[in-house]
């Protein structure tokens, strides 16, 4: 388990503050943001109260995570957040999506990406400082790689059940524990001089960031969303090959191989046979069975590359006005007595 973190406003003071003792009514909390997809406080009050459902954090009580008043708080959080998506990219509903093209229209929001490519940065210019920074930042989803998608799978019957289970396989590392993707990722952390343990640079992580998370555990945890999860991993493995083969050799021209570049190495191969189940038998094999979730799964592909543009963007544009992109580290906290 994770240290819990330091608080970045009010609302995650007094959850933090109140997750250090028994279960107990939070009391009402307005959940007020201009701009929730990058609002620190909303952010990682959000992914706290996710991640009670994974790992949790030392210390707290696990009655937490069923809490009414920290579900009605979680209920808040994320509906800003969805209607900050909503406002963003649209809402699920406003395109009328064939099931038989729905491989089709996964590569056209592929190919139609137009963000900044930070996996070439990473391949031909970043140093040894910002790949670090670089996997600090992904740490927070790449230790808990697979988790969020596999809250899909009991919603799910069939065919495109079956394909799902397929590519989880292979991110659980097809039952060795070495092997496991969260693992692989651990290690290359290891092998550059970071710390792996799970949580530990969540100080450091940025809200832009969180968000990327904070999204597939919407997606996952909500079962109104199955479509959405599904287009998330569906596209996530569509496009993920390439980069991946760019952040390997990004590290291998700083010298590093073998456990450094073991996680990225491994994604260039999996993910290129993952990505036609997962764009036909996964995503167009349930929007076949549940033709009412066609469009909520081009939408969830699409808030996908949305929020994976604005963390990339945030990573060059930090590099290149020569500063971190990560958040000062914070100064200790006295917890309550």
């Amino acid at each position: 388990m994770a240290k819990l973190p330091q608080p970045r406003g009010s609302i995650s003071e007094r959850l933090l503050d109140a997750l250090t003792d028994r279960p107990r009514e939070l009391g009402a909390e307005q959940v007020e943001s201009p701009t929730p997809l990058v609002d620190e406080d909303l952010q990682l009050s959000l992914y706290l109260c996710y991640e009670l459902s994974y790992r949790s954090f030392d210390g707290v009580d696990p009655r937490w995570e069923w809490n009414p008043s920290l579900i009605a708080l979680r209920v808040g959080l994320e509906s800003r957040f969805e209607s900050a998506l909503h406002e963003a990219i649209g809402t699920p509903g406003e395109e009328t999506v064939d099931p038989a093209e729905m491989d089709i229209v996964l590569r056209a929001i592929a190919e139609s990406d137009d963000g900044p490519s930070l996996s070439q940065y990473v391949e031909r210019q970043a140093t040894e400082d910002q790949i670090r920074e670089f996997m600090i930042h992904r740490s927070a989803y790449q230790l808990k790689e697979a988790d969020p998608h596999t809250w899909a799978i009991p919603r799910m019957h069939g065919p495109p059940k079956a394909a799902m289970v397929e590519i989880q396989a292979d991110e659980y590392g097809g039952g060795r524990a070495e092997r496991i993707h969260a693992q692989l990722f651990a290690d290359a952390m290891d092998a550059i001089g970071l710390d792996s343990d799970y949580g530990a640079y969540l100080d450091r992580i940025p809200a832009v960031t969180l968000a990327t998370v904070n999204l597939i555990s919407l997606f996952g945890l909500n079962r109104r969303l199955l479509g959405a999860i599904v287009g998330h991993l569906a596209l996530f493995e569509m496009t993920s090959s390439i980069p991946n083969r760019r952040y390997g050799d990004g590290l291998r021209r700083l010298g590093y191989d073998g456990a450094a570049t073991e996680f990225f190495d491994e994604h260039v191969l999996a993910d290129a046979v993952h990505e036609n189940i997962a764009a036909v038998d996964l995503a167009g094999g349930l929007a076949r069975q549940r033709p009412e979730l066609s469009s909520q799964i081009p939408w969830g592909a699409r808030a996908l590359v949305f929020c994976e543009g604005r963390w990339a963007g945030h990573l060059l544009d930090a590099w290149e006005r020569g500063r971190s992109s990560l958040l000062p580290q914070p100064t200790a906290r006295a917890l309550p007595a």
